[in-house]
């Protein structure tokens, strides 16, 4: 009999292609097959050519990017020097999750079909395409993808006659098991676990640096709609260093009062410690958790309880729930046809893991604590653009954090779980540490200050912009510089007094655009003629040279636009005579606007 090994390999960027390979394991352990799920770069990719048979989950981020944990893996699958039969002994299949509002819609799992291909693997079904945008979500194209895969599957690698199909709602094993201590611990290893760098490398997810914050101040007025905050940090004898256009990644934590109403809802005691270990071998424990730990603190800085939970999540509370009205309607959510009235509970106006729960009392206090790595995902480190220049402010990081909040039908605003975290503390109330790390961004700047550089930052989108413009400054370069900034009329946008007192200098040209209409002409860097900000429906338009109105500028000679949001690839804008358009692979890309629409907002 063929092999029943199976193989769910997955690049997630937000969680949500590790929710599906999951529940892919799910569904072949039903089907009585040998299953592993694993990240794409913690598997040892040289053993890809001993695998009968694996299933690549991947999403498409920024710019048709991999996400962050499949790079590795995304490197190696397009050397050149990989034979075209390396792969012939496998059977692979390809499910992408993408938005089909970007131009690259899934751009990565298409590449890597093909590219599979090419090395000699056999597709056992297209690829499957999973759109966000649908009014279903990714499940529309998922659900039928995934019928035809079992058949497919259970073809050439068929399971033993004799063991049958297990029922949908059997509970599996946890993944994990968490052993309760009688005692709590007298030397607790929390304060060391993350307590400073690896002596071997810089700061990293698996050792950030603790980093003190110098300074939280709001840069936006009182009467503005939108707090958004600069933040400083003392990077001191962490080793961390960066240039214009690289993000700092931040571990947030969840509120006191959350924490607390979870473990409420939970009956589980704060101040409990435990030991966590894996019930199957090649699984890890969460990085950084010290062992052993509290819940407090495990609930705190791990459980991601104010996510909005994924229909996952409701498959296995049903399977968990004791209470026979509670647990129909979380199978229904759970189910297929209860995709569209599960988004108008919970997707539309964003109700929480935490929200839930309390909303399913009796089967919030059945959950058993095995469970709650299967439940409730881990909190994901956020990205912030550097805000600042070691040249100009040597051992301090500083960024701009505009605070998410917003109202939907729901009594209680909705937070952003990190912006709020940063916003509520205090470096003057006490000593606060914050744990990051540094990363390359998507966005690089001209090395040589002969080039001219044309700027457009809408929003906080001009936090890497001050840091490129902090170290021309530093370095004594002066000129070629064009910063277009937007705002509101009667608003000021971020650091325009500081931007005033560069241009005075002669550092920089600015140039002001509002929301509202009108038209401005100013001078622009060496070797361009001119800018102007037109009045356009629903957006700003601007345009740059001589030839052609605000919707088609150009750019001739060496000149480059760096944009912080996604205008640059706008199919008006023009770039001949071997100039570069430059934008971080964040961004989104728009649909093809109006005529006169150059740069919108």
């Amino acid at each position: 009999m063929p092999s029943s090994r199976l193989l769910v390999l997955f690049g997630s960027q937000t969680g949500t292609a590790q929710d599906v390979s999951e529940r892919l394991g799910r569904e072949a352990r039903r089907r009585q097959l040998n299953c592993r799920v694993q990240a794409l770069d913690s598997y040892p990719v040289v053993n890809l050519i001993n695998e009968p048979l694996v299933i690549f989950v991947c999403a498409t981020t920024g710019q048709g990017d991999p996400p962050d944990n499949m790079k590795s893996f995304w490197r190696f699958i397009f050397r050149r020097s990989l034979p075209s039969t390396a792969l012939c002994q496998m059977d692979f299949a390809v499910l992408g999750l993408g938005d089909s509002s970007y131009t690259k819609f899934n751009f990565v799992a298409k590449k890597l079909h093909r590219r599979l291909l090419q090395l000699g693997g056999n597709a056992l079904l297209p690829v499957c395409l999973g759109d966000d945008q649908h009014e279903l979500g990714p499940d529309a194209a998922v659900d039928p993808w995934l019928q035809d895969l079992w058949e497919k599957v259970l073809g050439p690698h068929s399971v033993p006659l004799n063991l049958d199909l297990s029922p949908p709602g059997v509970l599996w094993p946890s993944k994990f098991t968490l052993q309760f201590l009688k005692d709590t611990p007298s030397s607790s290893p929390e304060e060391l676990c993350v307590a400073g760098t690896d002596p071997q490398g810089p700061p990293s997810e698996l050792q950030p640096f603790l980093a003190p914050m110098v300074s939280n101040r709001r840069v936006t007025g009182p009467s503005h709609f939108q707090d958004v905050r600069l933040i400083e940090f003392d990077i001191s004898d962490s080793g961390i260093s960066f240039a214009a256009g690289d993000v700092v990644l931040i571990q947030p934590e969840n509120t006191a009062s959350h924490v607390q109403q979870f473990c409420q809802a939970l009956g589980l005691d704060p101040e409990q410690h435990f030991t966590l270990q894996p019930r199957e071998p090649g699984v890890a424990c969460p990085a950084r958790l010290p062992q052993p730990c509290s819940m407090r603190r495990f609930v705190s800085q791990y459980l991601d309880i104010a996510s909005v939970p994924r229909r996952s999540f409701f498959e296995l509370l049903a399977c968990l729930s004791p209470h026979e009205l509670e647990r129909e309607k979380l199978r229904e959510f759970g189910s297929a046809r209860g995709q569209e009235e599960l988004c108008e509970y919970c997707t539309r106006p964003r109700r929480t893991a935490l929200e839930v729960l309390c909303d399913f009392p009796h089967t919030a206090a059945a959950i058993p604590p095995d469970y709650l790595l299967d439940l409730v995902p881990l909190i994901r480190p956020r990205a912030f653009s550097i805000a600042s220049s070691l040249r100009a402010h040597p051992l301090r990081l500083q960024i701009l954090v505009a605070v998410v909040q917003y109202q939907t039908r729901l009594r209680e605003p909705r937070r952003g779980l990190c912006s709020s975290w940063l916003a509520s503390l205090d470096p003057a109330q006490g000593p606060v540490r914050v744990p990051l790390w540094v990363r390359s961004g998507g966005l690089t700047f001209p090395k040589t200050p002969d080039v001219p550089v044309i700027m457009v930052g809408p929003g906080t989108g001009v936090a890497p912009f001050r840091a490129a413009i902090q170290e021309r400054v530093a370095q004594g370069e002066t000129g070629n510089v064009l910063f277009f900034g937007c705002r509101r009329q009667d608003q000021d946008f971020y650091w325009e007094a500081e931007w005033k007192q560069l241009q005075a200098r002669g550092c920089l040209t600015l140039v002001t655009a509002f929301s509202r209409d009108q038209t401005q002409t100013v001078p622009c860097p060496a070797g361009a003629e001119g800018v102007r900000a037109a009045p356009a429906p629903g957006v700003r338009a601007a345009g740059v040279g001589a030839a052609g109105g605000p919707g088609r500028p150009l750019l001739p000679g060496r000149q480059r636009q760096v944009h912080a949001c996604r205008c640059v690839q706008h199919p008006a804008v023009h770039l001949p005579g071997g100039g570069r358009a430059l934008w971080p692979r964040c961004g989104r890309l728009p649909r093809p606007a109006a005529a006169d629409t150059a740069f919108p907002d």
